[in-house]
């Protein structure tokens, strides 16, 4: 990339051109955004992985205007009418709207009425009309009345036709228009015709308009799903007779007949040509807006959702509720592997609640359980209060765990893979335990739409959420680390540097030779090379390995570093680790190179502290509050215990044990203005809400945090 483009991408995300420079030819060598962010500090100046995304996505961008420039310039060029202006213009030109516009004119089109009146010899009429100097423009029009052009109207009307397009194709015509749009334009939504009552749930946009810039990402995704369903039928437009009116004094300089069609050709090209083009543009950035929006609020959820607190590696009786189908409960080991399953039926209909007790005490007792699990689906709440009654023989807590996709993942192939001789029921209980134990594990398996931490996540560009999800997968799973031992094939494809091919390589290979023992096994994993090794080592963790940095995240590169200090303090690598009062002592500033520097020196420095220690904070237990089962059990007034379950961008909903989340509006979030609901809440949170307003008929609740007390 040259040293322009750096400059521009450099001015664009307010960095300096080395920091991009240097980026630029990691990411060129195959580095990937969480190693360069974590391991080369020193080359970007401490760029953390949102800023390096950005200088990957422009550098994308850039590329991509390269490659339609060079199409441009070619497709010009051969007809033979690229002149060096023109070739110029093209080549210092970075907008992608203005480029477009440039290339209008020479642009191949198919069929138009403009090219339909040019066959009939019709362009210098239209040239002279545009002039605005012919006197008697219908005895000039008689002389084209000839073949196929049987009257001065459908001469005069050709020419109007030619001369409509040429205003289309005019730069300054159609920034005249997109300023308008850009100004004014109002989007309305009308409803379809005898379409009322089948899209009732549409009602709030059945006649509904307000300025394009006003409306908010949630409406306008909102709004484009009830057109993609038929309901609705929506416009954006500017004022029409004020634009009309600047483009008339634009092109009509003449009270002549002349100037009276060309002012016919101005409304013509306005309706029939640049307010469609333009209305598609502006609804296309409008939607392009709203998806960034869509998916950087559910970027965000899902990257709060897997970091969520994880109890470890413990056993777990886990619970899928139910009631006619019964409850379906499974024990797990420590790791996660499935030891017993069974159903029980506490509830109704077959209500066998003293044969579910005796059998969940017994199975406590025979797998020496250490928590239970519970699904949050149906029954949840008659599930979480028959168990919290029963007596065991040990302390036990009891925790209710998100359902959300556990029902995509039992079906999918990975969990037929896994458990091929269960049904789904089994694998939704195994799935829920394994959440409750390591939430980023287990939701890496699913497709991440299917989490349910998002909105309208099936309205927005769906390469563009992939993408966007997926960096968050890899971005947590990186931030984390894996236990290499332990870790599935799902959970190590997100590794930086691996990839399916490589992880599941990881796993055959350590199937058939046990545990690794260190790092430096891994460069015997088939096709982990010099380079993939570089990537992943340093985020792949071996907890019981003679090296105690290859539990840690200090990268293999830098294990000099540490054995020369701990040479220093005449001490062993693990005594190092071991010892507070020796890391003390420390003097950074005697190891920093020309290679490694103080940011990454730090970096180790913390390491050494907290070798492997998981950055993600504890679990703690909730409870609901006793007697709220259902809808109706609300009154308004109640302060209840609930835990937030989804943030939008209007607000978050909080979960208070009804089985139906209850909203809080971002403006009743917090006494104070609330841009950003995430500045006050967040995801799996645990929460006391006001309830205000309860809606049994919609399955409605508003809620509040407002001047309600917090623990």
């Amino acid at each position: 990339m040259t040293p322009e483009l750096i400059q521009r991408i450099a001015g664009l995300l307010n960095l300096s051109p080395v920091q991009v420079k240097n980026t630029i030819d990691l990411l060129n060598d195959g580095a990937t955004v969480p190693f360069i962010s974590r391991y080369r500090k020193e080359r970007t100046g401490s760029l953390d992985e949102v800023q390096i995304g950005r200088i990957k996505d422009e550098k994308a961008s850039l590329e991509e205007l390269l490659k339609r420039k060079e199409t441009i310039l070619k497709t010009i060029d051969e007809q033979g009418q690229l002149s060096s202006e023109l070739k110029s213009r093209i080549e210092t030109c970075f907008d992608a709207t203005e480029l477009e516009d440039i290339y209008l004119p020479y642009k191949p089109k198919r069929k138009t009425k403009a090219s339909i009146a040019r066959e009939k010899g019709l362009e210098p009429l239209a040239k002279i009309i545009m002039k605005q100097q012919e006197r008697d423009i219908e005895g000039r029009a008689m002389t084209f009345v000839k073949g196929e052009v049987e009257t001065v109207e459908d001469a005069l009307a050709g020419g109007r036709d030619i001369i409509a397009e040429w205003i289309n194709e005019n730069e300054k015509a159609r920034n005249m228009v997109r300023r308008a749009f850009d100004i004014g334009a109002v989007i309305k939504s009308k409803v379809v015709k005898s379409k009322e009552e089948e899209g009732e749930k549409y009602r709030d946009y059945f006649d509904w308009e307000e300025p394009l810039k006003r409306c908010p990402s949630h409406r306008l995704l909102a709004m484009r799903r009830g057109e993609n369903e038929g309901f609705l039928r929506l416009s954006i437009s500017p004022d029409e007779a004020g634009i009309l009116e600047r483009l008339d004094r634009f092109f009509v300089r003449s009270e002549s007949d002349c100037g009276r069609q060309v002012s016919l050709a101005v409304k013509d090209s306005y309706k029939r040509l640049l307010a469609p083009f333009i209305e598609t543009e502006f609804a296309n950035a409008a939607k392009l807006k709203a998806d960034q929006e869509a998916i950087r609020v559910f970027a965000e959820n899902l990257r709060q959702l897997l970091l969520a607190a994880p109890l470890g590696q413990k056993r777990v009786l886990a619970i899928d509720p139910g009631y006619r189908t019964g409850c379906k409960v499974v024990c797990l080991d420590a790791q996660g592997n499935l030891l017993h399953n069974e159903t029980i039926y506490p509830h109704k209909p077959q209500e066998e609640t003293k044969q579910a007790a005796r059998k969940i005490t017994s199975l406590v007792s025979a797998y020496q359980v250490e928590a239970i699990a519970i699904g949050n689906g149906t029954a949840s709440r008659e599930t979480e209060h028959f168990i919290k009654k029963l007596r065991y023989d040990r302390e036990l807590k009891v925790f209710v765990v998100s359902e959300d996709g556990a029902s995509v993942y039992s079906a999918s192939k990975v969990a037929r893979d896994e458990f091929p001789q269960y049904d789904v029921t089994v694998r939704g209980a195994v799935s829920i335990g394994r959440r409750l134990m390591d939430p980023l594990a287990e939701l890496v398996k699913i497709d991440p739409k299917s989490i349910g931490v998002g909105q309208y996540q099936h309205d927005v560009d769906q390469k563009m959420l992939k993408e966007s999800l997926d960096t968050v997968v890899e971005s947590a799973v990186n931030l984390v680390g894996v236990n290499v031992n332990t870790a599935s094939k799902h959970l190590l494809t997100y590794i930086s540097g691996l990839g399916p091919q490589l992880a599941q390589n990881l796993v055959d290979y350590r199937k058939e030779n046990g545990a690794f023992s260190s790092r430096k096994e891994l460069l015997k994993v088939p096709r982990m090379g010099a380079k993939a090794f570089e990537q992943a080592a340093g985020f792949l963790r071996i907890p019981d390995a003679d090296n105690p940095l290859d539990n840690s995240a200090v990268h293999p590169e830098s294990y000099r570093v540490v054995e020369r200090m701990a040479g220093d303090l005449k001490c062993t690598v693990a005594e190092l680790v071991a010892d507070k009062s020796l890391q003390e002592k420390i003097h950074l500033e005697k190891y920093a190179d020309g290679i490694i520097g103080i940011p990454t020196l730090k970096d180790i420095q913390a390491e050494l502290a907290k070798p492997g220690r998981d950055p993600r904070r504890g679990i703690k237990v909730f409870e609901f509050a006793d007697g709220i089962y259902k809808i109706d059990d609300l009154q308004v007034g109640m302060i209840l215990p609930g835990i937030v379950t989804n943030i939008t961008k209007f607000g978050a909903f909080v979960d208070v044990g009804v089985k139906q989340d209850g909203l809080v509006h971002i403006s009743q979030l917090a006494d104070r203005f609330v841009s950003d609901p995430n500045e006050v809440v967040k995801l799996h949170q645990h929460v006391k809400v006001k309830v205000t307003e309860v809606d049994i008929a919609r399955k409605r609740i508003q809620l509040s945090l407002k001047d309600v007390p917090q623990d």
